[in-house]
This record gives C-alpha cells, structure tokens and sequence, in this order.
C-alpha cells in the first residue's frame, strides 16, 4: 500500500502529469474545431446532393 502512496505522489508532483493534461485539452480544441468545420460544411453539401439529385432524376429526389 506504502508503494501506491509513493508512485501517486510522484506522478502528482512530476512534470508528466501536467504534460498529459496539455495533451488532452490540445486534443480537445482539435475535436472542437474539425467537429465546427463538419456542421458548417454540412449544409453546403446537403444543398450540393439535393441540387444533383434534382437534376439527375428529374426532381424525384428524397
């Protein structure tokens, strides 16, 4: 139990903690901003298939 207690204040105090942590949240702003360009794409897109689907079948697109 004493080696638990050991190895869990080395990691709090050690600078690997803090790295991972910069890790996460930098992983966090990449998710937020590709998830932002997907939403904002999506539409254009839609409107791109729809404008197709009309044109290739005459207006019978679903």
């Amino acid at each position: 139990m004493t080696d638990f207690c050991d190895k869990a204040k080395a990691f709090c105090v050690s600078e690997d903690g803090l790295t991972t942590t910069e890790y996460a949240i930098t992983l966090a702003l990449i998710v937020l901003v590709v998830l932002t360009a997907i939403s904002g794409m999506s539409m254009k897109v839609d409107g791109v298939f729809t404008t197709i689907g009309s044109g290739l079948s005459g207006g019978a697109a679903s």
